[in-house]
């Protein structure tokens, strides 16, 4: 789905190209609950249409995930040889960083920032793939951040997904490649979890 595309189709279509629309280009902050009933507001609508389109945009994230898991596990394995003893350092001191924004909000929220601020970019950046660094990058990496917008308040999941990538800059540091293949993969199969019990959840309201 074009975020562009013309205004035309079921209200539903429409509140989700302005919904994405809205996340790409930060009009919505990142960080914010998505309410239905501000962006019905917002968007001069009933909740019904909304709340349709945040289904179907977390439908539409679900297929990423797939992709995902294969290609940022790969960039994983051949960061492990490529990354520098510096990269990975900095790496670390990321992590240091999104530890204390964690603790600021009670263990509440992770939302990480875009770009270098992003553990998974640098990763893939790391890997010094182009046909990767292209995959990942771009409409797909937004895609991505969408999904993880939805998530980021999930407290269940704000420390594990630290601990997580804390263990994959370990396995980074061994050059150990398969291992911080596995644990990315396992990492992206658990955030896969996270989003499909959200949008489980919401369907029952």
């Amino acid at each position: 789905m074009s975020v562009n595309a013309p205004h035309q189709g079921t209200l539903a279509d429409i509140a989700a190209q302005r919904l994405a629309h809205s996340i790409i280009t930060g009009e919505i902050p990142q960080g914010n609950k998505l309410n239905e009933a501000e962006l019905a507001e917002r968007f001069g609508m009933g909740r019904g249409p909304v709340r349709e389109a945040l289904r179907h945009l977390e439908g539409m994230r679900l297929v990423t995930y797939a992709v995902r898991e294969a290609l940022e596990g790969l960039a994983c394995h051949i960061a492990a040889a490529q990354m520098t003893g510096e990269e990975i350092l900095q790496l670390s001191k990321l992590l240091d960083s999104h530890e204390k924004q964690i603790e600021k909000h009670d263990g509440k929220m992770y939302v990480q920032s875009e770009g270098d601020f992003d553990f998974h970019y640098r990763i893939v950046r790391g890997s010094r793939n182009e046909m990767l660094m292209g995959l990942l990058g771009g409409e797909q990496y937004q895609l991505l951040r969408m999904c993880r917008y939805r998530t980021s308040r999930n407290a269940q999941r704000t420390r594990p997904a630290l601990q997580q990538h804390r263990q994959i800059v370990e396995a980074l540091a061994q050059r150990d490649g398969e291992l911080a293949e596995m644990l990315m993969r396992r990492h992206i199969q658990g955030a896969w979890r996270s989003i499909s019990e959200l949008i489980d959840e919401e369907g029952k309201t």
